[in-house]
């Protein structure tokens, strides 16, 4: 099949679609949240795939690392442009807002808040390691099929998923412990009660934490 597609075969390109398209749909909808922009990075890659196809190797396994790598690229492109858009919409004068609805878009999938979650803590990490840890957990490359895909050593791809996964660690902890702060207070039915007041037997009867472990 690489070599058929290589030499511009329609064919062999329809079966490298059917193959990947779907495993490159999550990942690019995993990485950006938007399911529209993630069908027109599936499309913009099989578009330049075919484009630059004499690149791919005559040999070797599956190709995917390629074509996520290309996905890759795009993504870089793509989050290139909505910064320099969004830096000459600021020298912009406003003239009232008008409401954004493209979130909204993503609330039809099951995950929509752990998706959320997860851009907001993939966000505070820098580009490279978000990208290697995109590509080997979500994508589900090993660490050869991802350095491939990035074009840079297995080392730097250990090195890099290793301070991604600490770093998200130190991310989660921080939320929990805002989470656990934010909480309110509720004193215990043995803590309202007033002096020499009687505490419920219910409550005098409920195990201690120690208790409970025994």
């Amino acid at each position: 099949m690489r070599n058929r597609f290589r030499r511009g075969d329609p064919v062999a390109l329809g079966e490298l679609y059917d193959e990947h398209a779907q495993v490159l749909y999550r990942y690019a909808l995993r990485v950006t949240g938007d399911w529209a922009e993630a069908e027109d990075i599936v499309s913009a890659t099989f578009l330049e795939a075919w484009r630059g196809r004499e690149k791919l190797h005559p040999d070797g396994g599956t190709p995917r690392p390629w074509l996520l790598g290309i996905a890759t690229n795009i993504i870089r492109r793509n989050a290139r442009s909505r910064r320099r858009h969004e830096i000459a919409l600021a020298r912009v004068p406003e003239r009232g807002s008008v409401p954004d609805f493209a979130d909204d878009l993503v609330t039809h999938l099951a995950d929509a808040e752990q998706l959320r979650a997860a851009h907001t803590a993939l966000a505070r990490l820098r580009r490279r390691d978000r990208e290697v840890f995109t590509l080997v957990v979500w994508a589900g490359l090993d660490y050869a099929a991802a350095a491939d895909a990035l074009g840079v050593p297995i080392g730097t791809v250990r090195s890099r998923l290793s301070r991604a996964r600490a770093r998200l660690r130190e991310l989660a902890d921080a939320e929990a412990r805002a989470t656990r702060s934010a909480r309110p207070h509720r004193p215990s039915p043995a803590a309202s009660a007033a002096p020499g007041e009687p505490v419920p037997d219910r409550v005098a009867a409920r195990p201690s934490p120690q208790e409970n472990r025994r």
